[in-house]
């Protein structure tokens, strides 16, 4: 998996993780992301967000039971819920979804067939050895064992994704 090259050269590299409600997944992501990102000292080049592909949870905090396993895992936990607009694909260098049935939303709002091609991937693709199964699988009606599980996953993209980051960021 590779990242595409930056829109601006000059200015940071920015990315929006989506998922359906933007309240587990998607902002779960984000704070693991940033936090791996600022380890790696990229914090300044790259900006994040995240956003859902419904509306149900705009304005809401992010799911106790996501938040309660970052915390216990060391990372922050700010967040407030909003949907992706499709205007944002020419804002954002990369738009990370979280399952094949988000991604494929985001290609039906992506305004021409290559932004959707280049522009777009499922997030868990990044992480080594996912294969044929690169999605987060949504925990929200599980149990809290599989935010745990999902953590786990999006560590692993997360370290993928950082480490392709900071190759094509250093290289610029």
């Amino acid at each position: 998996m590779s990242v595409p090259e930056p829109r601006d050269p000059l200015g940071p590299y920015r990315i929006c993780l989506v998922c359906l409600g933007n309240i587990c997944r998607s902002p779960m992501a984000e704070q693991v992301l940033r936090t791996d990102l600022e380890r790696a000292g990229l914090g300044e080049a790259v900006v994040l967000d995240s956003a859902g592909t419904g509306n149900w949870h705009i304005g809401s905090g992010m799911d106790e039971r996501a938040a309660a396993t970052l915390r216990v895992h060391g990372y922050p936990t700010e967040h407030v819920a909003r949907v992706f607009q499709p205007a944002w694909f020419a804002e954002r260098d990369l738009v990370l979804a979280m399952d094949t049935d988000n991604l494929a939303d985001l290609s039906r709002l992506a305004p021409d067939e290559e932004a959707a091609r280049t522009r777009l991937r499922l997030f868990r693709s990044f992480a080594p050895g996912t294969g044929l199964h690169p999605e987060v699988p949504d925990p929200y009606y599980g149990g809290d064992d599989g935010f745990t599980t999902v953590l786990t996953m999006i560590e692993s993209a997360s370290k993928g994704l950082t480490g392709e980051l900071a190759m094509l960021l250093a290289a610029d």
